[in-house]
């Protein structure tokens, strides 16, 4: 799938020989880079020689003086570029990726390489401190923050890095989830008026996958300081029954029941988006948006004031897009404002229509959108592997072979045979994500 590149803007460089643009890169909404056109020309060139025609098409150079619509082309070329590029995960994996997008960050917020010391934040507002280069990639930072916490290394892969912003009133929001490739102590000092601050948190939308870890005492810990928090933050809102059980727990300090009772509250494993408004049922309505467990749940208030509550299923969004409303104006900004959109087409009563959300957190929103599918889709393929696979070729060496497909560590094998709802997903291309 795309990943979250954009270059709303463009500035033209007055030099001896003719100007010249520099390009803004932003990664998920946030500035991420700036970068010439020579510079992503040669590395083009440097992709092919090692990945050959599996490279998108590069935008050609221009031999004469470039006019104010040429360059806001190649400006448009550019971001397609980028986007078509990461489809391929051989790609974003290799060096030449990583390597170019490190040097490129560290020179345009002039960090040098060096040793630095990171704080990464706990649910529970605690902090580890990391000894790192500021040059570390956020796969780095996660691995060695993992080590420190002694999570299992096969249980890495359940959490991820995120930009978190505590306000005064007490309300915590998502900014944004840190790219594996992205460097989060450069990425810090570029949000610094964001009063971001690095968290990790658990990255899966099902929350019946957090059994897959409660064998190891770390990943059990990381669960319970996220759903504590959750609850104090009003993500989760426990019934008064509920609340008495899951208090008596606590005092106990009994993690793996609170676990199995959290998970029956409604919301639980969701993440909650910053009220934001949206055009469903009728424009101008506000929304306060849950996503997880495959449906973006949204308590919605109508012009009239009245509340409505509705549920969009994952399985009924055919493609979605995000757009900046607005063109940024300035290279410095370091977030988008409202300037965003999000819009997905929803098969509604056997009508498919566009549905828009007007949120600051668009990209964020379009990942949970991406990882509920994949989720989806490694989970159908995995039981339709096991419905077809003969009794006797299921032994441990065909067990490993689908933990690297589904990317997670089975305990328990089941066999459901999929509904009518889930083939919707053959139908979704992946250019249409």
């Amino acid at each position: 799938m795309k990943m979250h590149f954009s270059i709303p803007l463009s500035e033209e460089l007055l030099e001896k020989f003719g100007g010249r643009y520099l390009y803004s890169v932003y990664l998920e909404g946030f500035l991420f880079c700036k970068a010439r056109y020579s510079q992503l020309h040669r590395w083009n060139e440097q992709l092919r020689r090692i990945f050959g025609s599996s490279v998108p098409t590069f935008p050609p150079k221009f031999y004469l003086a470039m006019t104010k619509s040429m360059a806001d082309e190649r400006r448009s070329q550019l971001e397609q570029y980028l986007q078509n590029v990461t489809i391929d995960p051989n790609i974003i994996n290799s060096d030449v990726f990583i390597s170019f997008f490190q040097k490129l960050q560290q020179d345009t917020f002039k960090i040098q390489p060096q040793k630095a010391c990171l704080d990464v934040y706990l649910a529970d507002g605690r902090n580890i401190r990391l000894d790192i280069k500021t040059s570390d990639t956020a796969e780095r930072i996660l691995e060695v923050a993992s080590y420190k916490m002694g999570l299992s290394r096969e249980l890495i892969g359940y959490f991820s890095l995120f930009f978190i912003e505590d306000h005064n009133s007490g309300t915590l929001s998502v900014v944004k989830k840190v790219a594996e490739f992205e460097l989060p102590y450069v990425s810090l000092q570029s949000m610094k008026q964001s009063h971001c601050k690095l968290g990790i948190r658990k990255w899966y939308m099902d929350p019946s996958l957090d059994k897959m870890l409660l064998d190891c005492r770390a990943s059990v810990n990381l669960l319970y300081m996220q759903a504590v928090q959750e609850i104090e933050r009003n993500w989760v809102k426990p019934t008064d029954e509920q609340m008495q059980k899951l208090e008596l727990l606590q005092k106990t300090a009994n993690k793996i029941k609170f676990l199995e009772l959290v998970s029956e509250v409604q919301h639980y494993g969701y993440i909650k988006l910053d009220p934001c408004t949206c055009d469903y049922p009728e424009v101008g309505c506000s929304a306060d948006v849950h996503v997880g467990n495959n449906e973006i749940y949204c308590c919605v208030k109508l012009p009239t004031n009245q509340t409505k509550v509705i549920s969009f299923k994952i399985n009924r969004v055919r493609c979605w897009q995000v757009t900046f409303l607005g063109a940024v104006t300035d290279a410095n900004d370091e977030g988008t404002g409202e300037t965003l959109e999000l819009r997905f087409e929803y098969n509604d009563s056997d009508t498919w229509k566009w549905i828009v959300f007007y949120t600051k957190q668009a990209f964020l929103l379009s990942s949970c959108f991406k990882k509920m599918i994949s989720e989806q889709l490694m989970k159908t393929t995995k039981e339709q592997e096991l419905i077809e696979m003969p009794e006797t070729s299921k032994s441990k060496n065909s067990s490993i072979q689908q933990n690297q497909i589904c990317g997670f560590i089975p305990r328990k094998r089941t066999f459901v045979r999929p509904n009518e709802e889930d083939r919707v997903f053959e139908k979704i291309r992946e250019e249409d994500l």
